[in-house]
């Protein structure tokens, strides 16, 4: 017989299943509507999709008829040990007289409260109003669709159903936050010790090392991932990072380095060559200094590379984070953006000015001045406000009251500011307008463009959700740090890219489902076939490469999931 513990991790996963399929199913028919001309191929196709719920919902029940019977015999055992206590206080005693006789110490196990074998009220109550919502949310579908009725309130009614069903699966998720949170925070102290640990050897002149140009010719944002990359690589090795030159040629500080944040290492570059010529990075097996090139010049690049994670921590980060990969290389950024005295104290300055703690707080940054109609698309300051109102209804609907709004807005645009006070003029706007005038092209490359650029970084990271363009360095920053400081890889709507690192291993994904192709953009999936990923729609299809049949184009999100890369990351064993 199953535990009452499996058996609510069985009833959560099915939980899930049914949220996915329900929301693919909804996207499918709002998007598709036009393509079904005939009334009765919706309703065979809606009635499909109902029986299937049916039989999910048949198996909850069986499934929660297992935990309740699972319940009843472990009431049963409690019972009779109650009964047999008098003799099992006389055994303890006896136990105990035994154990000091033998110079030992006795250690009596405290019993399990009932509610650590299985879900308690809070996770039934949220289940069941998640199973209410779907299930109103599909007769209504199902009736209108059978109508064919095109109207405004048919659209803000089904939009409003599904804003509940958000709040629901947020709750849902909710009922283990705290549990969650702080086995991500145990796992990464347990991380940030063995970074620690390796970047500080006992004997700097006899330690592996390798060695990273900080100075690449590109933004700051783009600079720290160079630095990144070189760490992850130099700790899949298990080599000390160190700077050339300590950081002091950094362009973005007339101190280096150290003008913001603290050392990489214990280590100077002087005592960790001790007269070595750092050798190249490519068969470099068996030498002690060697020297990492940009990523765009790597040749043979290393398996450890992102988008990969630890097998040695595969298990827990599965477990605890919805994207491992970008957990893990978060924790190297991390790591680098240890500010120094000064920087920690502009920050504190900077984050007084927000009321972080005190209501949620979406994160904005809006970036404006390059790369746009190069790299980048111009988006208005109404595409980022349209999501981060998207989330606030979400949460009037959790806690089933207005939420005051309060959105923190970073910029390299002055003017950006200024526009979101007079066109939201119920939201707080927090920001600096000094700090984007510091982010413009002719005030880069100066202490107080690195100070507010790092400010930005961190009090988005401060954010309870973030809306902006993962196109942009500086946000995808934001983001990782967010990874640490509380991990939450949903927490954020992008306008244009998916999460990535530059440089990293293809971003794969694997077919779940088949697809047969309705339009001439779309290609065909069969389950267990690898799809190298390009990027998102945001509309319920993504674009990419079949590896099997080599064809480019969109297929449906939901019928993918991800192919993770785990490497052996001997530095962790």
């Amino acid at each position: 017989m199953w535990s009452v513990k499996t058996a609510a991790v069985v009833a959560l996963v099915l939980w899930i299943v049914v949220l996915l399929y329900l929301s693919q199913s909804l996207f499918t028919l709002q998007g598709r509507s036009e393509s079904y001309a005939d009334s009765s191929a919706v309703s065979s196709r809606l009635d499909e999709a109902l029986s299937n719920i049916r039989e999910l919902r048949d198996q909850n029940e069986r499934l929660q008829q297992m935990i309740q019977q699972e319940r009843n015999e472990r009431e049963r055992i409690q019972e009779l040990k109650r009964r047999a206590s008098g003799r099992g206080e006389k055994l303890q005693i006896k136990e105990s007289r035994e154990a000091k006789e033998n110079n030992q110490q006795m250690v009596v196990p405290k019993p399990l409260e009932p509610d650590a074998f299985g879900p308690g009220r809070q996770f039934e109550e949220v289940r069941r109003g998640v199973d209410q919502r779907i299930w109103e949310m599909f007769y209504y579908l199902r009736k209108e669709f059978k109508d064919n009725k095109d109207s405004d309130v048919f659209k803000n009614h089904t939009l409003e159903q599904m804003t509940s069903l958000l709040a629901h699966s947020y709750n849902l998720s909710d009922v283990y936050a705290e549990w969650r949170s702080k086995s991500l925070l145990g796992l990464t102290e347990k991380i940030q010790k063995r970074i620690d640990e390796i970047q500080n050897p006992p004997d700097c002149k006899r330690a592996n090392i390798l060695v990273c140009n900080l100075d690449k010719q590109c933004g700051f944002g783009c600079q720290l991932h160079h630095v990144g990359y070189c760490f992850v690589v130099a700790f899949g090795e298990s080599r000390t990072l160190i700077l050339t030159q300590n950081g002091r040629i950094w362009r973005y500080s007339r101190q280096g380095w150290s003008g913001a944040f603290l050392p990489v290492s214990k280590c100077t570059a002087d005592e960790a060559l001790n007269g070595e010529t750092p050798h190249a990075f490519r068969g470099s097996a068996g030498v002690r200094v060697v020297e990492l090139p940009i990523v765009d010049a790597l040749q043979d690049r290393p398996a450890t590379l992102p988008l990969s994670l630890p097998k040695q921590l595969e298990d827990e980060m599965l477990k605890l984070h919805s994207n491992p990969p970008l957990y893990f290389i978060s924790q190297f950024i991390w790591y680098l953006m240890r500010n120094n005295v000064e920087m920690d104290r502009v920050i504190e300055r900077a984050v007084a000015k927000v009321p972080f703690g005190k209501g949620p707080i979406v994160g904005i940054q809006v970036r404006r001045t390059d790369k746009i109609g190069t790299e980048a698309a111009f988006h208005s300051v109404d595409e980022y406000m349209e999501w981060v109102e998207i989330w606030f209804r979400v949460q009037d609907k959790r806690v089933g009251k207005p939420v005051p709004r309060k959105v923190f807005v970073a910029s390299d645009d002055p003017s950006v500011l200024a526009e979101t006070r007079k066109n939201y003029p119920l939201y707080e706007v927090f920001g600096d307008a000094d700090i984007a005038d510091t982010a413009k092209l002719n005030s880069r490359y100066t202490d107080a463009s690195l100070y507010g650029v790092v400010t930005d970084i961190q009090l988005l990271s401060r954010c309870d959700y973030l809306v902006c363009t993962f196109s942009s360095q500086v946000c995808r920053m934001g983001y990782e740090l967010m990874q640490v400081r509380k991990p939450d890889g949903e927490a954020f709507h992008s306008l244009d890219d998916v999460y990535y690192y530059g440089g990293q291993h293809d971003h794969e994904q694997v077919a779940i489902e088949d697809h047969v192709p309705e339009r001439d953009a779309e290609i065909e999936l069969k389950v267990g076939d690898t799809v190298g990923l390009a990027g998102n729609h945001w509309d319920g299809f993504s674009k990419g490469t079949n590896r099997r049949t080599l064809k480019v184009g969109l297929y449906p999100s939901y019928k993918v999931v991800e192919r993770w890369r785990v490497i052996d990351f001997p530095a962790l064993n």
